[in-house]
């Protein structure tokens, strides 16, 4: 009598091992490098004097930066929507100012950018306004002159300049983002709605837009995330971010490693965050399409 005797599969087990190990290579150990380091910092800020008298100087300015980069977001997306509506027009005007808008911020560095916007750009308008009010005070129109003429250009806070040329300059980012949105849409799309009745406008607004702006907020995000980081460069107007705080305690104290190192961690954390938020609705928007 023969006893067959079978040997275990192997495959199983090899399948398990394959599975594990794409398991570890797919591992954000990235991520993991990162909260070490904001853990260890942070460890340093609760246990070290000098850390800790750095992040109580430098917090004071981070409700500023975050309200400067919400508010110049909000601006940049109202600019780079009707600058993309702009560059898709088929008016020949609107078309050829919309793309000069776009190619003119683009082909200067955003620091330069500033400077104009800020300290030129800004007193120019400001300039013109008051000259608009003498010509309607010239006119009879005293109520809306004393309006226009009484702004003064330091009335104008560094703030308001510093949010005018963040938003300014995403805008033209943004709409080239828009852009591509809308033209990712298929032309039917709008054929459709105006096929049943659908003005361009009300087409657009409800049809075509909802469509782009879901597919371009991934994009969206990321430009969010940039001109967060990008908001730092307001400290050379001196406007007190906590980049400009952190230059100013270092200029007290000269603790360069503490501040610095506690400013670096600040705008990683909340970078990552706000990476780790577009990457989830990312993956929903993606759940979504597919289901």
């Amino acid at each position: 009598m023969v006893i067959k005797t079978t040997t275990p599969s192997v495959l199983p087990l090899s399948l398990d091992l394959t599975g594990r190990r794409k398991k570890l290579q797919d591992y954000p150990w990235w991520l993991l490098g990162i909260l070490l380091l904001v853990l260890g910092t942070f460890y340093l800020i609760l246990t070290q004097p000098n850390f800790k008298e750095a992040f109580s100087f430098i917090k004071a300015g981070l409700g500023l930066t975050l309200s400067t980069t919400f508010v110049a977001f909000g601006v940049a997306l109202i600019i780079g929507l009707l600058a993309g509506l702009g560059r898709i027009s088929s008016n020949v005007v609107i078309k050829n100012i919309a793309t000069l808008y776009i190619e003119l911020i683009r082909g200067v560095p955003m620091l330069v950018l500033i400077f104009v916007i800020a300290i030129v750009a800004v007193p120019a308008i400001v300039t013109g306004l008051n000259a608009f009010g003498a010509f309607l005070s010239r006119s009879g129109i005293t109520f809306l002159a004393g309006i226009f003429s009484g702004i003064n250009i330091k009335d104008v806070p560094m703030n308001a300049r510093a949010i005018t040329a963040l938003a300014t300059t995403y805008g033209a980012f943004l709409a080239e983002i828009f852009r591509a949105g809308i033209e990712s849409i298929g032309k039917g799309q709008m054929e459709a709605a105006r096929s049943q009745g659908m003005s361009y406008v009300q087409a657009m607004r409800y049809i075509i837009l909802p469509q782009a702006v879901r597919n371009v907020l991934p994009a969206l995000g990321n430009d969010f995330i940039s001109m967060l980081k990008d908001s730092s460069l307001v400290s050379i107007l001196a406007v007190r971010d906590i980049t400009q705080v952190t230059r100013l305690y270092t200029g007290q104290t000269f603790r360069y490693t503490e501040a610095y190192t506690t400013l670096a961690i600040l705008y990683l954390t909340m970078t990552v965050i706000l990476s780790l938020l577009v990457k989830t609705i990312e993956g929903k928007l993606r759940r979504n399409e597919q289901s």
